[in-house]
Parts: structure tokens; sequence; C-alpha cells
């Protein structure tokens, strides 16, 4: 993501919450979120977006100038697709056996083999600086979110062409689909969210998202109409029906990634200190905070599988900055070298 920074600026506050309870509203029990598992998968590169394929049993993730692919149940990497300069993040189109990375210093979306885990072609992409992706299964279209262009490309899966390009009008973070034909899209430096129809790609209009800022990622519940837009602080929830804030649950500071399980009716939202913050859905208009789960440190991305429940984020070990300089005075904390880790929570 564009506003992600550098993996080494983190957040040195202390971490704000040990793991609370989490009440189901109308469930038969009650379940702690907890960190379930730690997943040592090493290597080299920073990290973006990673996206699970809850049929699959797998968890891509972006690093750097490649992506690693790791077995759900077993926490084995069984495949690294090479060559994704300036990755980002990840598409799945299952029903056509491949998938897209958006590679952000190369311009271009890598199409893969989702058997082989082999790169099958490169696409030049109509803007700068691919950052998010998304499939749209109604479309059969791919979608790269161009951060310093503030366009997006749009890809037809089945030939693997560029089809058309969308002025969004503002630096796009993550899109969400509706389920319905439209894509929503957080821009960052509007603090407002735009909507585009996926298949004319006519922008059907652009809303406000105060009290929210900066928004970064973004997640949707198709059943209610509802959008879940990471914010400092908070998440926008966002009636899709007439681009109204409905709610403001709190969050804490500086969130790069959230998600929705419509299974549990749970809310996730994840951020650079080192927390998980778990909020429920008591209905469309109404959320409760219901815990916070200690991660580590710089674990601001995450992923939710909607089959187990079960959320992934991911970080590593960081050395102490460097003392401060004339020349660099605020020195950041780097990553030692292979303690890249997967972390997996879920419910006792």
């Amino acid at each position: 993501m564009s506003r992600r920074r550098s993996v080494g600026l983190l957040c040195w506050a202390c971490i704000l919450a040990s793991s609370l309870l989490v009440i189901f509203t109308g469930a038969a029990s009650a379940q702690d979120y907890k960190l379930l598992r730690r997943i040592p998968v090493g290597g080299e590169g920073g990290w973006d977006y990673l996206r699970v394929d809850p049929d699959a049993h797998r968890i891509y993730v972006s690093r750097g100038d490649h992506m690693m692919v790791v077995d759900e149940v077993s926490g084995k990497v069984i495949g690294d697709i090479p060559n994704t300069k300036g990755i980002h993040g990840t598409a799945i189109a299952d029903t056509l056996g491949k998938g897209y990375t958006s590679n952000g210093q190369a311009g271009t979306v890598t199409v893969f083999d989702l058997k082989t885990l082999k790169p099958i072609s490169d696409i030049k992409t109509t803007g700068d600086n691919p950052d998010s992706i998304i499939y749209d299964p109604a479309t059969k279209r791919v979608f790269t979110m161009n951060g310093r262009s503030s366009n997006s490309t749009v890809i037809d899966a089945t030939t693997d062409k560029v089809v058309g390009t969308v002025d969004l009008g503002g630096k796009p973070e993550e899109p969400a689909l509706d389920g319905r034909g439209n894509m929503f899209v957080n821009l960052e430096d509007k603090s407002s969210i735009m909507e585009f129809d996926t298949k004319t790609l006519a922008v059907k209009g652009t809303w406000p998202l105060a009290p929210c800022d900066g928004p970064s990622a973004l997640a949707a519940d198709t059943k209610n109409h509802r959008l879940f837009a990471a914010c400092d602080k908070m998440i926008a929830v966002v009636n899709t029906d007439n681009g109204k804030v409905v709610a403001t649950p709190a969050i804490a500071g500086d969130p790069d990634g959230d998600g929705f399980d419509p299974g549990t009716g749970l809310v996730f939202a994840s951020v650079r200190e080192g927390l998980l913050t778990v909020i429920h859905e008591d209905s469309p208009d109404k959320y409760s905070i219901v815990g916070n789960v200690n991660t580590q440190a710089g674990a601001r991305t995450m992923t939710v599988d909607p089959k187990t429940h079960h959320v992934f984020t991911v970080t590593a070990d960081f050395k102490p900055a460097a003392p401060a300089t004339p020349d660099n005075p605020r020195p950041r904390p780097q990553p030692i070298a292979d303690s890249f880790v997967i972390l997996e929570l879920g419910p006792q």
C-alpha cells in the first residue's frame, strides 16, 4: 500500500491490551481469540498484503520482489514466484486457474498458474505503482489500484488483456466489491470512498468518510451492504446504498489491515504496533468492541479465513535503531535476517 511506510518504521509504543473475551451475540458459547501458532517461514524481503485461499488452504505473502506461497495447514513454503519487483498484493481467479500479483516498482501484473505456481506472463499496467489488486468473479476482471497515478487498470482475466482504465480521482488504497456489480475504493489523500461499476467502468460517486482520516484497508459485509474502512483510531462503517458513515468503532492508531468474517459477524483490524482489535457487528449500524489481542510489533497487514475463522498476520524481529546522526536524525529499526513469521490467531 502506498500508505504503508517501510517495515522498519514502527510505532514502539507499548502494546495496548491483552486478549479479552470475545462474546458472539446470539452464539451458543463464548470464545477467546488468541495467538494459536507462530509459523516461521524466514526468507528475504519486506512485506505488504497477504491473502488466504480458504479452498486451496494456501497463504500468499508479498515479499518485496517475490511472493511466497505457504500451505495453511502444514506451514510449509510450497512455492515462490520470483521477479515481482515491488510486489504489493495478490488476486486469485480460482475458476480460471490463475493468480495475479501487483508489482509496484515494475508497473506490471504477473500472471501465474495456481496448480504449478509458475509465472505465465507479465501485463503492463496503465498507471504508476500498481498497489492493491482484486479479482471480480462476476465480470472475470482483475483491477489494480495504481497509487501514484490515481487510477485503476482493468484486465480481462480470460484473455489477460488490458480492457480499460478508471480515473479514481484520488490516491487509492484498498478496494472491495459489494457483490452487486460495484467496486468501492478508499482514497487516502481525500479521506473518502469512491464507487464505480465493474462492468461499464462508470464512476457512480465519491463520499466523505469523516471523521475518518487517511483510510487504508477496506473490507465488506455484502449481505448487510456495509463497508469497513480502517482509519486512524477508528473503523468507518459505510452504508453502500447511500455512502453514509453509520458507525465509527474505535481501534488503535496507524492501522494497515482489516477484515470481516461473515460466519461470526466479527470485524478485525490490525495495527503496526502489534495489536488486533476484534469488533462484533451487533446490527448493520451497531458495533461492539469485544477485545484486543497482542500480536507482535510490525504485524500490520492481515487476512481472514472465513472457513476456519482464523486470522493471519505477518511480521519479523527487529534490531534496535542505529544512533541518530545529522544525516539520519530518525533511524529506523531493521528486520533481523530470516526472522519473518506468520502469526495465526483464532478462537480457543
